[in-house]
């Protein structure tokens, strides 16, 4: 078994959901990594980023970002709704920021359009 640690930003997105669906993701996030570090044959896409293996996790609509940091540690940098331009710039491996990334959260477009008002 892995030790599951998060990001601020994994956090911020687990923080939004109620307790039950926070659980449901943060079970399903560590089975998936138990599963693809112990070689099961399960297809997870892996990519390097930064001198960094990731592991892409799918999860109903969203998707973590994975690193296995040591012999008992796992690390989930992002989670992010899947079908995202956040999505797609983390995984073509464009550069981006957390920023970059908070900026393409529907939230903060609809903030946006707020203000317009």
């Amino acid at each position: 078994m892995y030790q599951l640690t998060f990001s601020e930003q994994s956090l911020a997105e687990l923080d939004r959901f109620d307790k039950g669906k926070q659980l449901q993701l943060v079970s399903e996030i560590s089975e998936l990594a138990n599963k693809a570090f112990r070689g099961n044959t399960i297809d997870i896409p892996i990519f390097h980023r930064d001198g960094k293996i990731f592991y892409r996790l799918k999860i109903d609509d969203f998707r973590a970002y994975v690193e296995k940091t040591d012999d008992f540690s796992i690390f989930c940098h992002y989670i992010l709704p899947q079908h995202t331009l956040s999505d797609f710039l983390f995984r073509a491996k464009f550069p981006v920021s957390e920023e970059q990334m908070v900026e393409q959260h529907t939230s903060f477009w609809k903030y946006l359009e707020s203000l317009k008002k």
